[in-house]
């Protein structure tokens, strides 16, 4: 058995391995980079591994997974504080201009999504035969509806997208997160509980008000407290032990009094970048908090996407699910596609260059680690493995397609659409 120090030492040391490899051959986004030398070490593993099963490689690699626990590592760990980091660092002004598109996006776009996704497995499972119910199918349309476009922010900037554009997609991807756990929480208990007579609308938007509402007052309270014992503090040491200690309690609290941790982080998180802006700390000690914070994310970043690839080795294929998987990538594109139109046009019917900003939201919503990790969350049931392999493709679609030609489709169409800028 590893110890939690050998595991970690392990995780940071094939991140540097893959991060210098990738800056001197690859030369990828760092995240795009660390998933595909992770993901292709694993399919090397596994090839070696099905020419010689004697060396049981697939099963070291799978005990090694298991040590790391990644679904609570992620959880329960990793994202309290990515999505501080990420909170931290949007701009107030302009994501408050655009709170009712942030807003329709991260609750309606969420819930529509999960819907149409839930709707056309559904029908896949009967043709496939894969067994899966509406509510198993529900629970699936929850986890992967949830967006991670933060880390493609920085390669955005640089193409030049508006900086209303910027906090929208920055925006959705915070709040969409704890939105989507809230949404698989619920799923997953009508997809356990056998009897859903007792579960009434009135109870389940009770439940959803309950977590996102009370998560976003908590993180308010929160925020707003340590922005006020914050103030005038010109110590960077004690400064950060705060933050720290800020992005870890409210989501531990929150979780504590049943209501949303990644919600009430996300508005703690931004209640501090507000008033650290216009009142709290010097511009030095602004500075490097967001330093330190942005190592934070990177560090957490480059492991998370690491553990990701190394995730591969423990799917074991059917065709079935193969064939839902490949099916399931253009559909959740479709569905996210027609929920970005059917949450966010409404408010804006009169901008002219809404088709081109719908796309990029589209394309630009990537799938990452917390889809992965509710996936790899669900009991042990015959409608795990399905889901999980689903989950894979369209996780992996999302990181290498997508991810690598976001940048290209973004700068054609700033090119071709100067409103854009």
């Amino acid at each position: 058995m590893h110890s939690p120090f050998d595991v970690a030492a392990l995780l940071l040391v094939l991140s540097a391995i893959l991060a210098y490899l990738n800056c001197r051959v690859l030369k990828l986004p760092l995240t795009v980079g660390l998933f595909a030398g992770a993901f292709a070490g694993t399919l090397l593993l596994r090839g070696i591994n099905a020419i010689d099963p004697g060396l049981a490689l697939k099963h070291a690699i799978n005990q090694f997974l298991a040590s790391v626990d990644f679904p609570n590592t992620l959880l329960n760990g990793f994202l309290a504080f990515l999505l501080f980091a990420g909170a931290l660092q949007v701009n107030f002004s302009d994501m408050r201009e655009r709170k009712w598109t942030i807003l329709a996006l991260a609750t309606f776009g969420t819930i529509l999504s999960t819907g149409i996704i839930a709707a056309a497995l559904s029908g896949l499972s009967s043709v496939l035969g894969l067994g899966l119910t509406i509510p198993w199918c529900l629970v699936f349309g929850a986890l992967i509806s949830p967006t991670d476009p933060v880390s493609v922010l920085d390669l955005l900037k640089r193409v030049g997208i508006t900086r209303h554009l910027q906090a929208i997609i920055a925006g959705e991807s915070l709040f969409n997160d704890g939105v989507g756990v809230v949404l698989f929480t619920l799923m997953l208990s009508l997809a356990t509980a056998g009897n859903t007579a007792d579960l009434s609308v009135l109870h389940v938007g009770g439940f959803f008000l309950w977590e996102a509402g009370g998560g976003a007052l908590l993180g308010a309270a929160l925020g707003a407290g340590v922005g006020f014992v914050l103030r005038g503090m010109d110590d960077d040491h004690v400064e950060l032990m705060i933050s720290l200690a800020l992005a870890s309690g409210a989501y531990a609290l929150a979780g504590r009094i049943g209501a949303s941790g990644p919600v009430a982080v996300v508005v703690a998180g931004i209640f501090i970048s507000r008033q650290g802006a216009d009142l709290a700390v010097s511009e030095t000690a602004r500075k490097n908090l967001m330093m330190f914070w942005r190592l934070i994310e990177e560090v957490l970043n480059a492991l998370l996407f690491l553990l990701i690839g190394l995730q591969i080795a423990a799917i074991d294929f059917s065709w079935r699910s193969f064939a839902a998987m490949a099916a399931m990538i253009p559909i959740v594109l479709v569905a996210r596609w027609l929920s970005v139109f059917g949450s966010a046009v409404p408010l804006h019917l009169r901008v002219q260059n809404i088709f081109f900003q719908s796309l990029i939201l589209t394309w630009g919503g990537l799938r990452g680690g917390l889809s992965v990790a509710m996936a790899l969350s669900l009991p042990q049931t015959m409608h795990k493995a399905p889901i999980l392999t689903i989950t894979y493709g369209i996780v992996v679609f999302s990181l290498i397609v997508q991810g690598l030609t976001l940048a290209p489709l973004a700068r054609r169409l700033v090119l071709t659409r100067p409103d854009l800028r």
